[in-house]
């Protein structure tokens, strides 16, 4: 996929994942400051060290343990898949890929939406864990038919705890911000994407 496609395909699932969060936030909160501020695309109060700290380990996390993740999913179509053997010619179109199409829209929808929605009638704790489970869902469900049935658990409990620790990072963290899972996420399907680029795992 070249980079104009990739582009025009960055913005048509980012529109469509902020769809729901955007005619809720119009119908039910006339009186907040702002669409963006809401759903906590906004800078967080301060970067200190415990913030970066956090989000450097999941980072780290959420880059290590895919590789065993991926060697699994060899041979099995995958959202990195386009990029398969482009090499650093691919670069441009797996960055909007990575933190434009799936990282900005997803966060929008689970962190931003969800996430905040939640918490607000439920709690934190039961709000970061149903957004966190949906996420993992989301992300295992769609390889239900194409591999074993512990290899997809896996993917769904790996998914899902990183995105619990994505929340965490932005409402505890972050005072509502969703940069920090914004960029967790983004490095993420990046270094993914690398791998499919340079047939690291062929």
């Amino acid at each position: 996929m070249n980079i104009i496609n990739q582009a025009l395909s960055a913005i048509s699932q980012l529109a469509f994942f902020t769809f729901i969060p955007f005619i809720w936030y119009v119908i039910c909160n006339k009186k907040c400051s702002g669409f963006f501020r809401w759903i906590g695309l906004k800078r967080p109060p301060v970067f200190d060290r415990t913030l970066l700290r956090f989000v450097t380990f999941t980072i780290a996390a959420f880059i290590v343990v895919p590789i065993g993740i991926l060697y699994s999913l060899k041979g099995v179509e995958t959202a990195t898949s386009e990029f398969s053997g482009m090499g650093i010619a691919g670069l441009p179109s797996v960055l909007i890929f990575a933190f434009i199409k799936t990282a900005l829209s997803e966060e929008i929808l689970f962190r931003g939406f969800l996430l905040k929605r939640l918490s607000s009638k439920f709690g934190f704790t039961i709000g970061n864990i149903v957004q966190s489970t949906l996420f993992g869902l989301l992300h295992g469900v769609m390889f239900f038919p194409l591999i074993s049935f512990e290899k997809v658990l896996l993917i769904i409990v790996f998914t899902g705890l990183i995105a619990w620790c994505m929340g965490y990072a932005n409402e505890k963290k972050a005072d509502g911000s969703i940069i920090p899972s914004w960029i967790i996420h983004g490095i993420s399907n990046t270094f993914s994407a690398i791998i499919s680029m340079f047939g690291i795992i062929a």
